[in-house]
């Protein structure tokens, strides 16, 4: 009778298993004092012609491509990321003038409050601030997501839509405003954390230049029960006003050579 082979425990896997089952007892030990202020929520930005330092850094990056301002990852615009969006806010975001200032906004105004007067710019299409030497209000979307990484995990980031993009952050909305679930009460309207979106970055233009913008498209609803609440959570925090937001300037100033929208009739949904 051949004599069973006796199975060899892996040294490497007992011992994460045995670490894995510390860290989970000391569970956060040592982040006592980390706030929200001290975190930073990243920004995922299209690279425009003007990102040279980014391109330069990376030479696999190019313009078109998607780019984690924290973390410093770069993502294939044809490619394209896979995100669940969480929240939405509209922002009037007051710059100086692009070499002027430090690069922080000079005011943020939410979209009930009173704002300085403002005079439409022709050469620009920015909205200047009467009387502040060049200062302009620009209308910025902001939508908060859950990017999905290839391994299985999530991280909190930002994505923000001015100028030409507002119409892509309508499309957007409108989208995940269109879904409507089945149940045994009715149909209903999930939350805005219920589905993951592909997004993608296309050539565009107009009489002015070229840029890249966003596309996205419904990928799939969430299954995944941590991931979904994950997403809940975070967009609990946004509207707890629990997420600092840290505006910069684009290296560019306004990445799109001339806003095609100039409607005065904004809807914010």
């Amino acid at each position: 009778m051949a004599e069973a082979k006796k199975e060899v425990a892996d040294p490497k896997s007992a011992n994460m298993v045995a670490l894995s089952s510390m860290f989970e007892q000391d569970r956060d030990m040592g982040n006592e004092n980390v706030g929200q202020d001290d975190l930073a929520t990243p920004f995922l930005k299209i690279i425009s012609g003007q990102d040279d330092d980014i391109m330069n850094e990376n030479e696999n990056a190019k313009k078109g491509d998607i780019y984690n301002t924290v973390n410093k990852e770069i993502y294939k615009g044809k490619e394209g990321i896979k995100v669940i969006p969480c929240s939405y806010q509209v922002r009037f975001i007051q710059w100086a003038p692009r070499g002027n200032g430090t690069g922080a906004p000079v005011a943020i105004y939410l979209p009930n409050e009173k704002r300085p007067e403002t005079q439409r710019d022709e050469n620009t299409n920015q909205d200047k601030v009467v009387g502040a030497d060049g200062d302009y209000i620009e209308e910025t979307h902001q939508h908060f997501v859950l990017l999905l990484k290839d391994d299985g995990g999530a991280e909190p980031a930002l994505i923000t839509m001015k100028s030409t993009q507002r119409k892509k952050s309508k499309k957007w909305n409108t989208l995940i405003k269109s879904i409507v679930l089945p149940s045994a009460n009715g149909a209903f309207s999930p939350p805005r954390f219920s589905h993951i979106y592909k997004l993608t970055t296309v050539p565009e233009k107009n009489d002015k230049g070229s840029w890249h913008g966003w596309e996205m498209a419904k990928d799939s609803m969430v299954t995944d029960e941590n991931i979904y609440n994950r997403a809940k959570a975070f967009a609990q925090s946004i509207k707890a006003g629990e997420v600092p937001v840290k505006h910069q300037a684009d290296n560019d100033g306004n990445p799109e050579p001339v806003a095609e929208d100039t409607s005065k009739d904004k809807k914010v949904f």
